[in-house]
C-alpha cells in the first residue's frame, strides 16, 4: 500500500519515538541535589573510545567531565580554569596550577599529572588538531607547569582550552588507547561507556568548583536526527543535540534554541588528483554551485550564505574581508568526479542530492557516495573522493580560527581534506599564525582566507545555525556556538 506523502514525517516521527522506547532509564530524584538525572541525546557516537585526543574529547567537555588548564570566554579570550594565571617568556609560558584540584581517581592534580596529559597529546599520532604545525613540551616546576612552543606562539593559551588538551589522571594513560573513565576533574564522573551506544556520568562531590546540581548525566548516542526529535517530543529525552532543520517546525518553538555558529557548509574539491586538479575545473564547479537554493530548499531559511570560510558567528571577518582573485572558470567536459558525505548530520545527504543536480547542469557527471562518518572518514582523508562535503566547526579548538585553516588548508595539515599544497596559501598561514592576537591578527587570518579561497580548493556554502531541543523542565542548559559545553555544574531538570 503506497503512503499518502503528508503522512510520511509523522510516520518517521512515531517510528523513531518507538525505536528510542527504553532508551533512557527514567530519570530518577537525588536525596542531594537538585532536580533528576538529565537524559541527554547525542548526535555522534564516539569514534576513539572517547579517547580526549579525537574528537570525542568535545563529549568530555560537554558533559563537564574533563577540563583544560584554561578556558574560553565568549570573546575567545583565555581565562583560568584548572591553572590560575599564567605569563609568557619568548617560547615559553609558565602556568600555576590550582591548589586543591582532585581527580576522580581520588589523585591530586599536579604539575607532573599535567605534564603526562600534554606530552601524551603532543606524542600522539595523528596529532590533536590544536597542535598541527605546534611543537610544544611540558616540564614540571613546583606547582607551575612550563610550556615552551619551537618558536614564540601568541595562542598557547588558547590552545591549552582546547578539549583535546585536556588533563586526566595517570590512570588514563596506562594502555595504548586513553581510557576517560574516572579520570576527569570535572563537576560529573564518567562512570560507565557502553561502546558507541549510551554513557554515564555522575555527580563528583569531590569538585573543586561549584558542585552539580544534577545528580547524573545518562547520555544515548542517536545517529538519527529525527530519533532524536522524537525523542524530546515524546519526552523521552531532556535535551537533544542537534535537531535537524526539518525536524524543527514540527516542534514546540518554545522547546529549541537557534544560535548562528561558527560551522561551515563546505564543499571541498581534490587539488591533487582527478578532475579538480585543473583549477579551471574547480572553479566551474565554484560557479555552479546555488547557496541560496540549498539555503532555502535544504535548510529551510534556518542557515546563512556564506561570503567566506568564516562566518556571522565571527563578526569582524565580513568587516574585514576583500574581493578575492579567482581562477576563470573552464568547461567540465562531461567529466566523472565522485561526491562524498556523511549521514550523521541530516542535512547533509540532501546537500549532496541539490549539489549533483546543480553539478550535472553545469556539464559533470557526478557519483554519490554517502556513509556515515565513522566510515567515510579516513577515505576523505586520504584523498579518496573528488569532492567532500563537510560540516566544518571554524573556531573548535582554540577560539581562533588560524588553526583550523592550518589544519584544513596547509601543505601539512592534518585534515586537508582537498590535499593541497600551495606555498602562497602556507605563507599566509604561517603568518596568521605567529600573528599577535588582535585587529592584526584578524586581518592576517582573512589575508589566509582570501588566499585559500582564490585556489578554488574550498567553496564556503552555507554558515549553518545550530538548533537545540531542551524540554520544559530543563534549567540552565548550555547554548555554545562552539559546542565545547552542554551539560555544565549548574544544569538541572527540575
Amino acid at each position: 500500500m503506497r503512503v499518502p506523502a503528508r503522512l510520511v514525517p509523522l510516520i518517521a516521527v512515531g517510528a523513531a519515538s518507538a525505536l528510542l522506547t527504553g532508551c533512557f532509564s527514567g530519570g530518577s530524584d537525588s536525596a542531594s541535589g537538585q532536580g533528576k538525572r538529565i537524559r541527554l541525546a547525542m548526535m555522534q557516537p564516539p569514534r576513539s573510545g572517547l579517547s580526549p585526543l579525537s574528537d570525542d574529547a568535545f563529549k568530555l567537555s560537554r558533559w563537564s567531565t574533563a577540563e583544560t588548564l584554561v578556558k574560553l570566554d565568549a570573546d575567545g579570550d583565555a581565562e583560568p580554569a584548572l591553572a590560575t594565571e599564567w605569563k609568557q617568556s619568548g617560547p615559553s609560558w609558565s602556568f600555576t596550577l590550582r591548589d586543591g584540584v582532585t581527580f576522580h581517581d581520588g589523585t591530586k592534580l599536579t604539575a607532573e599529572a599535567v605534564v603526562n596529559s600534554l606530552t601524551r597529546a603532543a606524542a600522539a599520532s595523528p596529532k590533536p588538531r590544536i597542535l598541527d604545525g605546534v611543537d610544544l613540551t611540558a616540564k614540571a616546576d613546583g606547582d607551575k607547569v612550563t610550556v615552551t612552543t619551537a618558536t614564540v606562539d601568541p595562542l598557547v593559551p588558547q590552545r591549552l582550552s582546547s578539549p583535546q588538551l585536556s588533563i586526566l589522571a595517570a590512570k588514563a594513560y596506562r594502555g595504548k588507547a586513553v581510557n576517560p573513565v574516572g579520570a576527569g576533574t570535572g563537576p560529573f564522573e564518567l562512570t560507565k561507556v557502553n561502546g558507541t551506544s549510551s554513557a554515564a556520568l555522575d555527580r563528583y562531590d569531590g569538585y573543586w568548583g561549584t558542585k552539580a546540581k544534577a545528580p547524573g548525566i545518562d547520555v544515548r548516542f542517536v545517529p538519527d536526527g529525527t530519533a532524536r526529535a522524537a525523542a524530546l517530543r515524546s519526552g523521552e529525552a531532556d535535551i537533544v543535540e542537534a535537531v535537524p532543520v526539518s525536524q524543527a517546525a514540527v516542534l514546540d518553538q518554545d522547546l529549541i534554541t537557534e544560535v548562528p555558529m561558527p560551522r561551515t557548509n563546505t564543499l571541498y574539491l581534490n587539488t591533487e588528483k582527478g578532475a579538480f586538479k585543473d583549477a579551471a575545473v574547480r572553479a566551474a564547479a565554484r560557479e555552479a554551485i546555488d547557496a541560496e537554493s540549498i539555503v532555502k530548499g535544504v535548510y529551510e531559511g534556518r542557515a546563512d550564505v556564506a561570503d567566506g570560510l568564516l562566518g556571522p558567528a565571527l563578526p569582524w571577518a565580513a568587516e574585514l574581508r576583500k574581493p578575492v582573485r579567482r581562477a576563470k572558470a573552464g568547461a567540465p567536459a562531461g567529466k566523472t568526479i565522485t561526491l562524498g558525505t556523511f549521514t550523521d548530520r541530516a542535512e547533509l545527504p540532501e546537500v549532496a542530492a541539490a549539489l549533483q543536480q546543480q553539478l550535472q547542469k553545469a556539464g559533470f557527471k557526478v557519483k554519490l557516495d554517502v556513509r556515515e562518518y565513522a566510515n567515510i572518514e579516513s577515505d576523505a582523508l586520504a584523498g579518496e573522493f573528488d569532492a567532500f562535503i563537510l560540516s566544518r566547526a571554524t573556531v573548535l579548538d582554540s577560539g581562533d580560527p588560524a588553526a583550523y585553516l592550518y589544519s584544513d588548508f596547509a601543505s601539512d595539515g592534518s585534515f586537508n581534506i582537498s590535499q593541497l599544497a600551495d606555498a602562497d596559501v602556507d605563507k599566509a598561514l604561517e603568518k596568521a599564525g605567529r600573528t599577535p592576537t588582535g585587529d592584526a591578527r584578524r586581518k592576517a587570518v582573512i589575508a589566509a582566507e582570501a588566499a585559500v579561497l582564490g585556489t578554488d580548493a574550498a567553496v564556503p556554502m552555507l554558515h549553518e545555525r545550530v538548533i537545540q531541543g531542551d524540554a520544559a523542565g530543563v534549567a540552565d542548559a548550555a547554548h555554545d556556538p562552539r559546542e565545547r559545553e552542554l551539560v555544565t555544574a549548574d544544569t538541572y531538570v527540575k
